[in-house]
């Protein structure tokens, strides 16, 4: 089940205190042990070519059960791989490329990217939905 971090939970409802949301660009990165919303950090990818990657979200759509979402407007890729990497379960946005992990959900399919390949996400694919 996806989810919100902690801070982000407490930045959206903030929000309605009339606090606004700044500084964020946003930085996707995958993950072998997924988050948590009680603030556990999971287990993030790291070294032998592994690094988060730029994201850009297109506007929001409705999704089916009226639910919104948001999905990349930008190839994302990760890699290559100078070995083979943990499998991935799960991806996080973050708020910078060092930030604060603000979203996460597990992966459809977990992914294993393996020595001289790519972890990739086409235009489209990569969906952060709330509702």
């Amino acid at each position: 089940m996806p989810g919100k971090s902690r801070s982000h939970t407490d930045a959206v409802l903030n929000v309605l205190r009339g606090t606004d949301l700044t500084g964020v660009a946003p930085y996707v990165g995958l993950f072998s042990a997924a988050p948590a919303d009680d603030n556990s950090a999971g287990t993030e990818l790291a070294g032998d070519g592994y690094a988060r990657q730029a994201i850009t979200f297109g506007a929001p759509a409705t999704d089916a059960g009226n639910v919104r979402k948001v999905a990349n407007a930008n190839l994302i890729q990760f890699g290559p791989a100078l070995v083979d990497w943990s499998q991935a379960v799960a991806f996080g946005v973050f708020a910078s490329l060092a930030g604060a992990l603000l979203y996460w959900d597990t992966l459809p399919t977990p992914k294993t990217v393996q020595q001289d390949d790519y972890g990739q996400f086409g235009v489209g694919t990569l969906l952060v939905k709330e509702d």
